[in-house]
């Protein structure tokens, strides 16, 4: 490469740095920074209680959050350098210089900011290791409670004396439609990560990422909340005769594991892997619900609302269809992820409902 760059690409460069200074400029404000910490030590400290009290050892199954941790962690570095570079182009108004793109490097990825965006992934997954001791410890502290008949009594009563999955299974089939819904179920592990990582990375203002990795983790806590007050199992294990027809699929399969190891865990809670069933309420809905708020409230554009619309509707439908929750699971899954987003706002004091400054 030439050492002499184009005059119009010289002037861009010089002319980006106030503005990438700009986007950093909030990255000081240590409340949203520190927002999802304290949500993970608040919950991780409520685990080790309950866990005590439940008659079992807090752990990571199968090492899966720490795995998370490193796997999510690569994802964004992956990002972080996509970020460079689109933002280096945008600058430059066309392929971008090594020097553009350390400039943006340098001015918008500061330490303070990969700091802040390590803490909030760390931070959202040492919640999810604390929520997986606590759902564990459910139906031990509360043996016997389960509250799936009640559940489907309001479930007949709202549809007019049939279930939803039946109409379901009518309308939809019980072919095709299975194997693509449960695909787009299981694709949900996909879909969190990628959200948290997406938005941390190429929010134009750090605090909006902060504030989403907050809701998330807050989802978890409210999440825990419903699974104590309304224990439930979910249609499929309640009534697995209405779901017969439907064909093998990755989520029958995941659905016969989580089974085994909830029996496994009951008859050993010392040596058994934290059973992992709770219906009530959706957290695949509620997650979903605050992706999709988050998107409106920072406004995000019209092709990424329209594709979380769709998200959402088929997450309803999947969660129903399959059998994993009820309706009322799912409405209540919509109350969590608008009330997390809520408490997330006041806690991190990001003001979603008008611009902030940058960072």
């Amino acid at each position: 490469m030439s050492t002499r760059e184009p005059t119009a690409h010289l002037g861009a460069e010089r002319g980006f740095a106030p503005a990438l200074r700009a986007h950093v400029a909030g990255a000081s404000d240590w409340r949203p920074i520190l927002a999802a910490p304290i949500v993970a030590a608040f919950t991780l400290v409520a685990a080790l209680i309950v866990t005590a009290e439940a008659g079992f050892a807090f752990r990571d199954p199968d090492h899966v959050a720490a795995l998370y941790v490193l796997e999510v962690g690569a994802g964004v570095a992956l990002l972080v350098l996509l970020d460079v570079f689109l933002r280096a182009r945008r600058f430059c108004g066309g392929r971008p210089s090594r020097t553009a793109m350390a400039r943006v490097r340098r001015e918008r990825w500061t330490p303070r900011r990969m700091a802040a965006v390590l803490t909030a992934i760390v931070a959202f997954y040492v919640t999810y290791l604390a929520y997986r001791n606590l759902k564990a410890s459910v139906p031990l502290l509360r043996p016997g409670d389960l509250f799936d008949g009640r559940l489907m009594d309001v479930e007949r009563a709202m549809f007019f004396g049939t279930e939803p999955w039946v109409l379901l299974h009518d309308l939809l089939g019980t072919g095709v439609s299975a194997h693509v819904l449960s695909t787009f179920y299981v694709a949900f592990i996909v879909f969190l990560p990628l959200s948290l990582g997406v938005a941390l990375v190429f929010s134009e203002r750090l605090q909006a990422g902060l504030l989403y990795a907050t809701a998330l983790s807050i989802n978890w806590v409210l999440g825990i909340a419903s699974y104590f007050l309304l224990p439930s199992l979910g249609p499929i294990y309640h009534h697995p005769a209405a779901f017969a027809a439907l064909p093998p699929t990755e989520v029958t399969r995941l659905q016969e594991l989580l089974m085994d190891d909830r029996q496994g865990f009951l008859a050993d809670p010392a040596g058994g892997t934290p059973q992992a069933i709770a219906a009530f309420a959706s957290l695949h809905v509620a997650m979903s619900f605050t992706a999709l708020l988050a998107a409106y409230k920072f406004g995000a554009g019209r092709r990424l609302r329209v594709v979380l619309w769709v998200w959402l509707v088929l997450t309803w439908v999947a969660t129903v269809y399959l059998g994993w929750h009820y309706v009322l699971d799912d409405v209540a899954g919509m109350a969590i992820g608008a009330a997390a987003l809520l408490l997330a706002r006041l806690l991190t004091g990001v003001d979603v409902a008008r611009p902030q400054p940058s960072g």
